[in-house]
C-alpha cells in the first residue's frame, strides 16, 4: 500500500476564508488517492486495509477518490502506517511536513492567526506550495526548508509491486518492419513514468530489477520513463518478479494480457500471421482500451 501511495497518493492542507472563526480562516488536512473509476474496487480494498476510515467517492467520471480527513483517523491510523512502512519517493518529504501540520492542528494552532502562519510556512514547502491568493493575504510567510529525502535501497519487493500498481504500464507493441516476413515486428515493453526529481528512485528500481534504462521524451521535458524492452529481461526478470509479487487493481489485467502475449512470443506465434492477429486482439483490449 505504501508503494501505491508513493505513486498516486497525496498529503494535503487547504486554507479557506471563513467568518465562523476568529482568525477569519479555516484549515483542513487530508490524505487521499485518486484513481480511474475502473479501480473503484481497489480503493474499497484500501479503505478496508485502513480499518474502514475515510470515504470512497465517485467523482466526475472517470475518477474515484479515497480520502481521509479526520484528524483522529489521520493521527491514529494513516500516520502510523507510513511511519512503519515508509514512502521512498520525494513524496516522503510531503508526508513529513504533513505530520508537522497535523501536530500543530492537534494542538489547536489553526484556531489563531499566529498558528495559521506557522502552518502556512510548512504548507509553502509542500506539493505546489501556496496559491497566489494566500500569498497575498499572508505576504510575510517564509517557507521552511523542505526535508531532503535520500533513498539508498529498495528493501521490500511489495513496495515495488504497489508502486507499479499505480505508476507502471505493460505494453504490447506492433510496428511495420520490412525485415520480418509478415511485415510487422512485435515487442513487449514495461514502463514506469515519473518526474525527473525521482531519477534516483528510478535508478534504484533498475538496480533492484537488474534491467531497464531511463529515457527522456524531450530534452526540455521533466518527465522520465524507465523502460524495459529486451525480451530476455522481460521473460527472465520482469515476469518472474510480478508472478511472485502481484500488482493490484485494473493493471493486473493488463499484466495478465502482457503475460499471455509473452507466452505466444516464446512459442514463436508472433512470427505467423494467425499468431500475430491473436496478439493484436490482446493488445487492442489493454490499457486505455480496456472497458473493465
Amino acid at each position: 500500500m505504501s508503494g501505491l501511495i508513493d505513486g498516486e497518493g497525496t498529503f494535503s492542507t487547504s486554507i479557506i476564508k471563513s467568518q465562523k472563526y476568529k482568525s477569519g480562516w479555516t484549515l483542513k488536512t487530508w490524505f487521499q488517492i485518486t484513481l480511474h473509476s475502473k479501480d473503484y474496487s481497489l480503493l474499497l480494498d484500501l479503505q478496508i486495509f485502513f480499518g474502514g476510515v475515510g470515504s470512497v467517492i465517485k467523482k466526475t467520471k472517470p475518477a474515484v477518490t479515497y480520502s481521509v480527513s479526520s484528524i483522529k483517523d489521520l493521527t491514529n491510523i494513516i500516520i502510523p502506517h507510513f511511519d512503519n512502512f515508509p514512502l521512498l519517493s520525494k513524496k516522503a518529504a510531503d508526508f513529513i511536513l504533513f505530520k508537522q501540520i497535523l501536530e500543530l492542528m492537534r494542538n489547536k494552532a489553526h484556531l489563531t492567526r499566529e498558528g495559521i502562519q506557522e502552518i502556512l510556512k510548512i504548507k509553502a514547502s509542500m506539493n505546489l506550495g501556496l496559491s497566489d491568493a494566500v500569498k497575498y493575504e499572508f505576504s510575510s510567510i517564509t517557507p521552511i526548508i523542505r526535508p531532503l529525502i535520500i533513498t539508498t535501497k529498495i528493501q521490500n519487493p511489495n513496495w515495488l509491486a504497489g508502486f507499479v500498481s499505480g505508476e507502471g504500464n505493460f505494453f504490447i507493441n506492433i510496428k511495420n518492419s520490412n525485415s520480418h516476413k509478415i511485415g510487422q515486428l512485435v515487442f513487449l515493453s514495461f514502463n514506469i513514468t515519473q518526474h525527473e526529481r525521482d531519477t534516483n528512485l528510478m535508478e534504484l528500481i533498475i538496480k533492484y530489477l537488474g534491467c531497464g534504462n531511463i529515457y527522456k521524451k524531450t530534452k526540455q521535458s521533466k518527465i522520465i520513463d524507465l523502460r524495459v524492452y529486451k525480451f530476455e529481461d522481460i521473460t527472465k526478470k520482469i515476469i518472474p518478479f510480478f508472478e511472485k509479487y502481484p500488482i493490484r487493481g485494473i493493471k493486473h489485467l493488463d499484466y495478465l494480457d502482457f503475460l499471455e502475449g509473452a507466452k505466444l512470443m516464446c512459442s514463436g506465434k508472433h512470427l505467423l500471421k494467425e499468431g500475430l492477429e491473436q496478439i493484436r486482439k490482446i493488445k487492442n483490449r489493454m490499457n486505455k482500451s480496456r472497458e473493465h
